[in-house]
């Protein structure tokens, strides 16, 4: 199926997707592999991840077929690769360039195996772990209840600046140090604390009905997340994260970044895979891409919506 490079923030997300429970505990969603050496893996590596072995001769052996024909994430990291141009890898010399190629040499012999592409980690370990540190680790053996466990973050929308949760990721002030949250949004109409100190709050008391009108805070919504981009990160949050906070996640990315419905709506769905805006929130979607563009852009009676 080949090989792809996939950005820190992708893996960031498949690492924190979840239904009732976690989906790393499902078997079948996500093998991560690590390609570095013995002595670095076990300093820390990404959460869940495996060392991938070598023969006596140094050649990567490959995990069980069986396995990876089944999987449908299949990451593999080393240090610091950010190409999969072997040349790039041919014209350095000595150890550095080994171990700079080990994730896409190990990728390329696991590429006849999956039925999805391998995916390459852009700029290695070394890159996730700047972002991402509070998701390093140095357990080697989870057991089917620590992953049923596993607290997942909320998703990253826009690398950094936006994130999308739930109220109970919104309540923990760990999670909201970790991701340098300076502001939240919050729409539902439970209140909720800022924790994020010196942080601000913006609420929305919409309730997750089709009657529910959401579209005349869009503009408000959108005003407010532009105007945090500078102080820090916003967290965007509902109950659950699913209907009405993806939904204005949707409405700031056609809003500030120039996306169209169907655009923002596969970009979401990429980020978090369970979300799903009520039908009364597609057609406010749909009004509000018209009053952006002077014209509707999307056919939302498509069965994607």
């Amino acid at each position: 199926m080949g090989i792809e490079l996939c950005e820190p923030s992708y893996l960031y997300n498949l690492l924190n997707q979840y239904r009732r429970v976690s989906r790393l505990a499902e078997p079948n969603y996500l093998c991560l592999l690590d390609a570095r050496s013995q002595r670095e893996y076990n300093e820390s590596h990404i959460v869940t991840a495996r060392r991938i072995l070598q023969s006596p001769t140094g050649e990567y052996l490959v995990p069980d077929s069986e396995e990876l024909r089944c999987v449908r994430h299949c990451v593999v990291y080393d240090c610091e690769t950010n190409s999969l141009d072997c040349c790039d890898y041919e014209e350095e010399e000595g150890e550095k360039a080994a171990e700079e190629g080990a994730a896409l040499r190990h990728a390329q012999g696991l590429d006849q195996f999956t039925h999805h592409p391998v995916l390459v980690l852009r700029g290695g370990y070394q890159r996730f772990s700047a972002s991402y540190h509070f998701l390093r680790t140095q357990k080697v053996l989870w057991m089917p209840q620590e992953l049923d466990n596993f607290q997942p973050y909320p998703v990253e929308i826009l690398p950094g600046k936006l994130y999308l949760g739930n109220f109970k990721q919104a309540c923990d002030q760990q999670i909201l140090k970790d991701l340098k949250i300076k502001a939240q949004v919050n729409i539902s109409e439970q209140p909720a604390a800022l924790s994020a100190e010196g942080g601000r709050y913006l609420q929305v008391a919409v309730p997750d009905s089709l009657e529910a009108d959401l579209l005349s805070s869009f503009a408000s919504i959108c005003h407010f997340i532009d105007a945090q981009q500078e102080g820090g990160a916003v967290l965007l949050f509902s109950s659950l994260g699913i209907s009405r906070s993806s939904a204005a996640a949707m409405a700031y990315l056609m809003h500030s970044c120039q996306f169209s419905l169907k655009r923002a709506w596969n970009h979401v769905l990429k980020c978090k895979s369970n979300v799903r805006p009520h039908r009364g929130f597609v057609e406010q979607l749909s009004a509000w891409e018209t009053q952006i563009y002077g014209t509707r852009v999307t056919d939302v009676s498509e069965p994607n919506y």
